[in-house]
């Protein structure tokens, strides 16, 4: 008897599991999936967690987390990670046992990468959010949705789904910022005990031209594809987690 394959997928920067909701009615029948928050977001799918430690950089504030979802983040499923979703679950795996796979969304071994987002860019919005939390959430998610389609119907589809505040306080935006400024995965994604492969839209805006090369493709999609092209990004995951659990289906 087979197991249902199980996917856990995992939010990024001031976004909460509310983002997977438009993807509910287009899992295939025996999916498994879930979406648990980041501890110090606030979500009414999920609930709330406690905030982080307001010293972003703090060496303990990955085992801290780790801590906090190591129930959230079961081994014998397939962790999908969005953009910051990503660079924390392959640290994490430092910390907690691998997964059956890891897929990278929106997302690489770094956060700022030539061509993509540049370590002045980040710099620059890093102190637009110490003037103004929430101004700077509201333009990060229009940034975001830059390479959609429709970029006004996404950005407004963002908005609706999270509301006119952040889902979580700014003690632990502030650590997430921290993160993207400085987690640097490329020894651990080289040494992952398990299958990983980066999954993006061809018209992501916060990624380079290196990364765009290193993913599957979604085509005509951004860095928002859950709110673009919920059905295509839906089965583009089921695949990908399908394959790295069973092995690619043979051709006919």
């Amino acid at each position: 008897m087979s197991t249902a394959l199980r996917l856990t997928l995992l939010s990024g920067w001031g976004v909460d599991a509310r983002i997977w909701q438009p993807l509910a009615p287009h899992w295939p029948e025996g999916a498994s999936v879930t979406t648990p928050d980041w501890p110090g977001y606030s979500s009414p799918l999920v609930g709330s967690a406690p905030p982080l430690s307001n010293n972003m950089l703090a060496s303990n504030t990955l085992a801290a987390t780790a801590n906090v979802m190591a129930d959230r983040l079961p081994n014998d499923s397939v962790w999908v990670g969005w953009s910051l979703g990503g660079l924390l679950a392959t640290a994490l795996t430092e910390h907690l046992p691998a997964p059956r796979g890891l897929i990278l969304l929106g997302a690489g071994a770094r956060f700022c990468t030539p061509g993509g987002v540049t370590s002045d860019a980040l710099a620059d919005f890093i102190h637009a959010f110490e003037r103004s939390p929430t101004a700077a959430w509201r333009h990060f998610l229009r940034w975001q949705t830059r390479g959609e389609p429709a970029p006004n119907a996404a950005f407004r589809a963002l908005s609706t789904l999270l509301g006119s505040t952040p889902p979580a306080d700014t003690a632990t935006l502030r650590t997430g910022l921290g993160w993207l400024e400085t987690l640097d995965n490329r020894a651990r994604l080289a040494e992952l005990a398990c299958p990983v492969t980066q999954l993006a839209g061809e018209h992501d805006p916060l990624l380079g031209a290196d990364q765009l090369t290193r993913s599957t493709l979604l085509d005509n999609a951004g860095h928002c594809p859950m709110v673009s092209k919920p059905a295509a990004l839906a089965k583009a995951l089921h695949r990908l987690a399908t394959d790295m659990t069973t092995g690619p289906a043979e051709a006919p």
